[in-house]
């Protein structure tokens, strides 16, 4: 199953999930994420994440 980290903090964007606090609906794909959009742990951007297998 592919998921998104954050390499700065380790939080891991699920699809299922979203981030609603985030104004990102459950079931979101991550191509879907506007490139603006900052991880709610550590307000990393997007361009900071990367695809890890789990």
């Amino acid at each position: 199953m592919k998921k998104w980290m954050c390499m700065n903090c380790g939080w891991i964007y699920e699809q299922e999930v979203g981030d609603p606090e985030g104004g990102i609906a459950p079931g979101t794909a991550w191509e879907d994420i506007p490139d603006d959009w900052k991880c709610p742990d550590c307000g990393s951007l997007k361009s900071e994440f990367d695809m890890v297998e789990i």
